[in-house]
């Protein structure tokens, strides 16, 4: 096709990017500015490991996009290269719980990371467990287990696994196992059994969000050496880092902001980058953050939405908690489900409102009190695209 050929011609020729993985939040670069006490803390943790002494298990909290899985990756592999100098063996197992997030899933990655290849089912969690304990006591070594965004496994799961993880020391002989639990949920803490929360939290560390001038300078030292020079407008840098201080001072927010912003410039032919490309990204990062959220819910809070988008086409200002309560009983026995508490559907509420998926304001009732009106605040076509895997739970929207 012509139309296909013009295009792939455009973007050969483009002239934007020197190197746009720089621009990519999973880059690491040989610095992380404003994060120096953060790795001289972690570092100073994780240094016992060169001595052949187990490190304290640590847990590292902060909002998204603070720079805690970087920080990790980061010392780690300081850890890791002088470890080698020193004749130590060392291993690192890095697991992301949002994708790998079963119990059976957590202990399969750790037998891999140390070599050792398990069925993908077909085993007990104990017998993978039994396994993974054989094989990595047979040499002298130690093993950082990472558990980036633990709370997800122990929301799904529960928190035995963690429990098993820190005190799986004491039925090792040669091998030493440090525990450092990576999450974005400020009171994870409070889902944790309180032996759990003494060994998983022997050091904390907490990353506070980055400010606007601390984003500008990230983002200026990442484009020196992803993008042509004289390819970015004035203002683009500064937009950026602006638009993502008012996100909680998220990096990746900022920095997918002004890859995504070079890239439409390239698809349009333009020689530079500016602020109306900025813009477009902005909208562009909303819709598929959106979509990507809404996809990957439980069931229970989909059908809160699809309740929420029922309401909306009753009323453009949503409906009381009772109101929306009643919907999601009819809509989740429907699905032939058995509702949740409405003790459990307000908390839902109030995670969709934080997300920014629903707005919940309490408004006055004069003497007959206050009440919370409840609103679904996303779109029709996102919703769409977002539940356009279940059939039956896209044929209700728009109808």
């Amino acid at each position: 096709m012509k139309d296909l050929d013009d295009l792939f011609e455009k973007v050969m020729s483009a002239n934007i990017f020197v190197n746009r993985d720089i621009l990519r939040p999973d880059f690491i670069p040989d610095d992380l500015p404003h994060r120096e006490e953060q790795i001289r803390k972690l570092a100073e943790i994780m240094a016992p490991a060169l001595k052949g002494s187990r490190p304290s298990n640590v847990f590292i909290y902060g909002v998204p996009g603070t720079g805690k899985t970087a920080v990790t990756k980061y010392v780690l592999g300081k850890v890791d290269a002088e470890g080698r100098k020193k004749g130590q063996t060392l291993n690192v197992a890095f697991i992301n719980c949002k994708q790998d997030d079963t119990n059976y899933r957590v202990i399969a990655d750790l037998c891999e990371a140390i070599g050792e290849r398990v069925p993908f089912t077909g085993l007990s969690t104990s017998e993978v467990l039994r396994r993974f304990i054989s094989i990595i006591d047979r040499s002298d070594r130690s093993l950082f287990v990472v558990l980036d965004e633990v709370d997800t496994l122990v929301k799904k799961t529960g928190d035995d696994m963690l429990y098993k993880l820190t005190r799986i020391n004491d039925k090792l002989s040669r091998t030493r196992i440090s525990i450092v639990g990576i999450t974005n949920d400020l009171k994870f803490t409070e889902y944790l059994d309180a032996r759990v929360r003494s060994s998983l939290g022997e050091e904390e560390l907490i990353f506070p969000p980055y400010n606007a001038a601390e984003l500008e300078d990230i983002l200026t030292r990442r484009a020196q050496g992803g993008f042509q020079r004289g390819r970015l407008d004035g203002g683009v840098i500064k937009l950026c880092a602006a638009l993502a201080a008012k996100e909680h001072g998220d990096a990746r927010r900022a920095l997918d902001l002004l890859r995504i912003a070079g890239e439409l410039a390239e698809r349009g032919g333009d020689q530079k980058v500016s602020e109306v490309h900025v813009r477009k990204a902005q909208r562009e990062i909303e819709k598929d953050r959106v979509v990507e959220v809404v996809r990957t819910m439980p069931l229970h809070s989909k059908i809160l939405i699809l309740s929420l988008h029922i309401l909306s086409r009753q009323s453009s200002k949503g409906g009381t908690t009772g109101e929306v309560y009643d919907l999601y009983c009819d809509v989740a026995k429907k699905f032939g489900l058995e509702p949740l508490t409405q003790r459990r559907v307000s908390d839902l509420i109030n995670e969709l409102d934080m997300l920014g998926i629903a707005n919940a304001r309490v408004v006055s009732k004069g003497r007959y009190g206050r009440t919370k009106l409840v609103a679904l605040s996303i779109s029709d076509r996102n919703l769409r695209d977002a539940l356009q895997g279940d059939a039956g739970m896209s044929s209700m929207i728009g109808k």
